[in-house]
């Protein structure tokens, strides 16, 4: 009993990580650093008072960092995580690596924000309009909405509208880590379109896939 109970208190840590990365709603590219970062502290603190899973969490933190120590030092990943308006620098106190991250989000601003100073119609070329280069050039704008949004105590993604020139890198944050969601939309189609259902119509087989998918959403009661 002592054994599962250290058993159980070690595994809990790494199951939630699996059901975060393989969560349909709100995970993006930038909770999978967070998520594994958080989880190797967690099992480096629990260690030194486990009597039997020590080899357990050894091999865990061994798996994590072989698989994922390459991904660690990818200032995209990085980056992605630092947008993440959950996560922006708090997710790991090393320098180093936040330094890799904001350097590739800083690299990738644009030249300026056009949403705080628009285009003057009345100039029909950079030649004819003197001030020209002034439009194009307010890099210290979009470093200050940067600067900005790292400080904003909000934590929900509709903050973002209030920095457009960091919000435009939301591209980071598109992928899924897990491909978890596609894999149980083939299990719930396995499990209609079977030998025995092999005439159905494909109107009628995805009708029947939607209802089975979504059925939290509807009641006949």
């Amino acid at each position: 009993m002592a054994f599962l109970s250290e058993y159980l208190t070690t595994m809990s840590p790494v199951a939630k990580a699996i059901n975060i990365l393989q969560g349909e709603k709100d995970v993006q590219m930038g909770w999978l650093l967070p998520t594994i970062t958080t989880l190797i502290t967690k099992l480096e603190k629990m260690k030194p008072s486990l009597r039997f899973c020590k080899p357990l969490v050894d091999a865990l933190l061994g798996g994590l960092r072989k698989r994922f120590d390459p991904m660690m030092s990818d200032p995209e990943l990085i980056a992605a995580a630092v947008l993440n308006p959950k996560f922006k620098t708090s997710w790991t106190s090393d320098e180093d690596i936040l330094k890799l991250g904001l350097g590739y989000i800083k690299e990738h601003l644009p030249d300026h924000d056009e949403g705080l100073y628009p285009a003057d119609s009345s100039s029909t070329s950079d030649e004819e309009d003197f001030f020209s280069n002034i439009r194009h050039t307010h890099t210290q704008e979009t470093v200050k909405q940067l600067d900005a949004y790292l400080t904003c105590a909000a934590e929900g993604v509709t903050m973002l509208t209030a920095y457009a020139a960091v919000c435009r890198s939301l591209k980071l944050n598109t992928a899924l880590p897990a491909s978890a969601a596609c894999e149980r939309l083939f299990s719930a189609a396995g499990l209609i379109f079977r030998p025995k259902r092999a005439a159905i119509s494909s109107r009628n087989f995805e009708n029947q896939l939607l209802l089975k998918l979504n059925k939290d959403f509807y009641n006949f009661n």
